[in-house]
């Protein structure tokens, strides 16, 4: 029952001062007592707030693209004193996923804190999903979760409590899911509805994860495809399909829990977790601080179905090119490079995968490890080549044949011979560089690209496998050059002498004496 007597004193201070005394923006009597005679200023609510709402129609930014770009962020960062205490072990100068302080001899503790606005109409899903996204950054760090605090603003004036309980039901069940406690949170009576988590975890000093430790010879692996933020802004504009919608759910409500268990399995000691800036503001985090140039193979990235079809229709956010604006700088893509997909590795990701580096050897055994875990998109999506200034190429994986192909037999031919090739394959074997790649391929040369990316992938037959295949073969072809660059990557890959030796042994029972000679000329007595 509304208090006339309340309503009355209230309402006489608003209109004397001439500003609602609950929003200063509004004058008195605001346009909700005209249409719907209740004063919020005097504690009245609608008897049937809103419950079934769609959230996303409520802000501007869905999800992390919510978040405050990188290129206002370093400015901002660059204004603050630097904390100099030697009890932070990781602090804002790498700019990393989470912090770690050193309690004592035997207890680090890492923290994060990630808020934003939703990416899904649900409240309770959309809960699940912010409370997987504040988890990523312990996970990314090879921590382990242990307690959280939520952070929430809510519009209760104009929304029913029961869709704020949804949202903070939706989180605590995904915690709960992570082992992790909610110890308590604050709340903000705020317009634009925002939710996320505070967490705390622990983790080893010896085996922190950081994006600081990239190598050349690391693979990047990617552990969920990319695509959420353009999925989400056409949820937006009317223009997403529900499978769309179902997978990319399915995708951020996901822990990265397997993922970062999988790490700790393998050995890793360098990561991060891709949200707000995307794939490339990620990465290049990584390669500046690392000082290493990464190579991008595009048509490896997994991206969710549908997604190139809305950025073909022009369904792109302004979070794209926010993130294009900063990370640019450091991106160079060849020419057989399409434009649209480049979109997709800016977009910004909410509770997004782990991008991992992982040393080649083992990057195929880790992907098993991961889809046998369970999941199931993880993808080898490019290299760690060289130490640089922090530099991202972006290529084919056929361009990218081409140019370690190169490299490689730069490496063991002498500087005078090192000007051509007298290669088997001929295509494969181009003197193309990572840097330009500005041959357009032919129809020709675009096909055998396809047959090419196809039989170099991790299949049935296990990369190590293939590689001393690849020995065997280049023998019986008299291929030099080819004979050189598969022995250097078998030995890069880890693949042992004797190995390597049976592989010999096998072409020379088929080719016989000769190959053995040619072999002999290459590298020695057998």
């Amino acid at each position: 029952m509304i208090d006339i007597e309340k309503r009355r004193k209230v309402m006489q201070r608003s209109i004397k001062l001439g500003h609602c005394i609950c929003n200063p923006k509004q004058s008195c009597p605001c346009e909700i007592f005209k249409e719907k005679d209740i004063c919020p200023c005097a504690g009245e609510r609608l008897e049937q707030a809103v419950e079934e709402v769609a959230l996303t129609s409520l802000v501007e930014k869905a999800g992390c693209a919510s978040k405050i770009n990188q290129n206002d962020l370093k400015k901002v960062l660059a204004g603050l004193p630097e904390i100099t205490d030697p009890r932070i072990l990781v602090g804002t100068n790498t700019c990393d996923d989470a912090g770690v302080f050193q309690l004592d001899e035997t207890t680090t503790i890492v923290q994060t804190v990630d808020v934003f606005s939703p990416c899904v109409d649900d409240p309770y899903t959309f809960g699940q999903i912010a409370a997987a996204n504040s988890l990523s950054d312990i996970y990314a760090m090879g921590g382990k979760p242990l307690t959280a605090l939520s952070i929430i603003g809510f519009p209760i004036e104009t929304l029913s409590h029961r869709v704020m309980t949804q949202m903070l039901r939706g989180g605590m069940d995904k915690l709960r899911e992570a082992g992790v406690v909610v110890v308590g949170g604050h709340s903000i009576n705020d317009e634009n509805p925002k939710f996320g988590y505070a967490v705390t975890g622990i983790v080893d000093s010896s085996q922190i994860i950081t994006n600081d430790k990239a190598q050349p010879g690391d693979a990047l692996v990617l552990t969920k495809p990319l695509g959420v933020g353009i999925i989400s802004f056409a949820n937006q504009v009317g223009r997403a399909s529900k499978a769309a919608l179902d997978a990319a759910t399915q995708s951020m409500t996901e822990l990265n829990k397997t993922a970062a268990e999988a790490m700790g399995e393998i050995g890793v000691t360098c990561a991060t977790d891709v949200t707000g800036f995307g794939l490339l503001g990620h990465l290049g985090e990584i390669v500046s601080q690392s000082g290493v140039t990464a190579e991008i193979y595009v048509d490896q990235v997994p991206v969710f179905d549908e997604v190139m079809d809305y950025v073909s229709q022009g369904v792109i956010s302004g979070g794209v090119e926010r993130n294009r604006e900063y990370a640019s700088a450091r991106v160079a893509a060849a020419e057989d490079v399409g434009e649209e997909i480049t979109h997709v590795l800016y977009d910004p990701q909410t509770s997004g995968g782990l991008l991992i580096c992982v040393p080649f050897e083992k990057a195929d055994a880790f992907v098993s490890l991961l889809k046998e875990k369970g999941v199931q998109h993880a993808a080898v999506i490019g290299m760690i080549t060289e130490k640089s200034n922090g530099k991202i190429l972006l290529m084919n994986s056929t361009k990218a044949i081409s140019a370690n192909i190169i490299r490689q037999v730069e490496e063991v031919k002498p500087a005078e011979e090192s000007s051509s090739l007298d290669c088997c394959s001929g295509s494969c074997c181009e003197p193309v560089s990572a840097a330009d790649a500005d041959t357009a391929p032919s129809s020709a040369e675009k096909q055998f690209g396809a047959f090419m990316r196809e039989v170099n992938k991790p299949g049935a037959v296990p990369l190590r496998t293939k590689e001393l295949m690849a020995i065997s073969l280049s023998l019986l072809s008299k291929c030099e050059p080819c004979v050189k660059i598969h022995l250097n990557k078998a030995r890069a890959m880890g693949i042992t002498e004797e190995e390597i030796s049976e592989a010999v042994w096998m072409a020379i029972s088929f080719g016989g004496a000769p190959i053995m000679m040619f072999y002999e000329s290459i590298v020695g007595k057998v």
